[in-house]
């Protein structure tokens, strides 16, 4: 068995510690071996900062995705959809209305003039 050494931390890091190691390990030597694993294997030091956090980088995602979501909407307001009804107007089969042409017009309203006329037998009184 393997003998224990003691370590004098301040009160309130050591409460830190052992909230942490009863949470994601059995004792507190796993705790602190899992800790020190992770820095020497990742080559990393616990005073250097990655950079954005992960709230960060999502609430610059939104603010991203918000912008594009705009820039398609305006798109289709002015650009596609003045596009598509004018194409729809091009393409829309509409029977055109017969109208007479003029000479059939004339035609028309000359034989509306003659109308019928009752013939005048003259009448004979013997």
């Amino acid at each position: 068995m393997d003998s224990f050494i003691t370590i004098r931390f301040k009160r309130d890091t050591a409460k830190r510690f052992q909230e942490f190691s009863k949470t994601h390990f059995k004792s507190h030597t796993e705790a602190m071996a899992a800790i020190l694993d992770f820095f020497l294997y990742n080559e990393i030091s616990p005073k250097e900062k990655f950079g954005p956090s992960g709230r960060t980088l999502e609430a610059n995602l939104k603010k991203r995705m918000n912008a594009i979501i705009a820039i398609m909407r305006d798109i289709e307001k002015t650009q596609t959809k003045p596009t598509v009804a004018m194409l729809e107007s091009l393409f829309q089969t509409e029977e055109p209305k017969n109208k007479p042409l003029i000479l059939e017009k004339k035609f028309i309203e000359e034989k509306k003039a003659v109308h019928f006329q009752e013939k005048r037998h003259a009448t004979h009184e013997p």
